[in-house]
């Protein structure tokens, strides 16, 4: 048979509208099938790592507008986050850091990184400076996401960085366990 013979026996077997060949539906409703069958797992691996996806350099700690990656260590000193530090979440822009962090070794914190003397409390007159903010309001620097820092809070400042800390709204020499830190610094 010849290919013009196969052709007109085509056209016979269809009604003569576009797409009523047997073999072109039969082709679309595969190509529809395959598409359905990607869109599937594509959607669930969008789903699932939409956190990596959507935020800035990959990492769900980032929050948007941040022009640089956390290093992983903070202020000019260079001191890692607590090991129990967790809820991390950082704003980077124009050369300055915000770090927020929930952790219960807020003290061991402070003197790591110079805030705190070691051998004095952290809640020494001489370092403890209470921060004005109303009980039961929050402090969330702007562009910082995550869980703002809850009143009562407590900053301290050092060289070059300076750190809010929620302090025990039971008693006045004692931190929130954990107690949630917001360290600000300027970016070497």
């Amino acid at each position: 048979m010849s290919d013009s013979q196969r052709m007109e026996a085509d056209a016979e077997a269809g009604d003569g509208t576009p797409g009523s060949d047997p073999r072109r539906r039969g082709l679309l409703a595969r190509a529809g099938i395959i598409a359905l069958v990607l869109a599937v797992p594509a959607g669930a691996f969008v789903w699932l790592f939409q956190d990596e996806l959507f935020h800035p350099f990959g990492d769900a700690r980032a929050c948007d507008g941040s022009d640089a990656q956390l290093s992983g260590l903070l202020g000019p000193g260079g001191i890692p986050l607590p090991a129990d530090a967790s809820d991390v979440h950082y704003y980077t822009q124009n050369g300055r850091t915000e770090v927020s962090f929930l952790s219960g070794r807020i003290p061991d914190f402070l003197h790591r990184a110079g805030f705190v003397p070691d051998g004095t409390s952290p809640f020494d007159a001489e370092h403890d400076h209470r921060y004005a903010i109303g009980e039961n309001e929050t402090e969330l620097p702007a562009g910082l996401c995550g869980s703002g820092a809850r009143a009562p809070l407590v900053t301290y400042s050092g060289s070059a960085a300076e750190i809010l800390v929620e302090r025990s709204p039971f008693t006045a020499d004692r931190f929130r366990a954990p107690a949630r830190a917001i360290v600000t610094y300027n970016t070497p």
